[in-house]
């Protein structure tokens, strides 16, 4: 039974870390685009979210967007931290605890809000490190593009390209066994 439980740690462990790895790499890069750059690690973050539980979602999220700032670019790492954290986390909830009957439902409203979230997070982070709100506010529909980007893609690829049944029997499936 021990060996059992200590196998699923360590599956949802390297899931959880192969999420925070490529969190980590979709922040490393933007698309250009006029006036700045879009980041695609909410997709990432999106996809983690409506998979694991919230504490992993959070992990994914918070540490894997804080670390991939600290690595690349700093000054928004902490912002990064509590921003996607508290995204991934509500994501995950919502996904997990509402609507058990219509999943699909709940993860659309969790992304909906995951991306409000990451966008009043980042719009007041950025006016607070950067003391100037006409920035943060200049910066608002890259923030929607990224936001939306990310929960579009990441519904599609939990639902419409299978990943959530290839998630639930590699790693789900275990759990029950145990």
């Amino acid at each position: 039974m021990t060996e059992n439980k200590a196998k699923i740690t360590t599956i949802r462990l390297t899931v959880a870390a192969l999420f925070m790895a490529m969190n980590i790499a979709m922040s490393s890069f933007g698309v250009p685009v006029p006036g700045g750059h879009l980041y695609l690690c909410d997709i990432v973050i999106c996809t983690a979210a409506l998979l694991l539980n919230p504490f992993e979602a959070f992990l994914v999220g918070g540490i894997g967007s804080f670390l991939g700032d600290m690595i690349f670019y700093p000054t928004p790492m902490f912002v990064s931290l509590v921003t996607h954290g508290l995204q991934a986390l509500v994501i995950s909830l919502i996904a997990h605890k509402t609507f058990k009957k219509h999943p699909k439902i709940a993860a659309g409203i969790g992304v909906s809000i995951g991306v409000i979230i990451m966008v009043a997070g980042y719009t007041f982070g950025k006016a607070f490190i950067y003391s100037t709100v006409e920035y943060a506010i200049m910066k608002l529909p890259y923030e929607f593009a990224q936001g939306i980007i990310g929960a579009v893609f990441g519904m599609l690829l939990v639902f419409g390209f299978g990943i959530k049944k290839l998630f639930n029997k590699v790693v789900n499936d275990k759990e029950k066994q145990g």
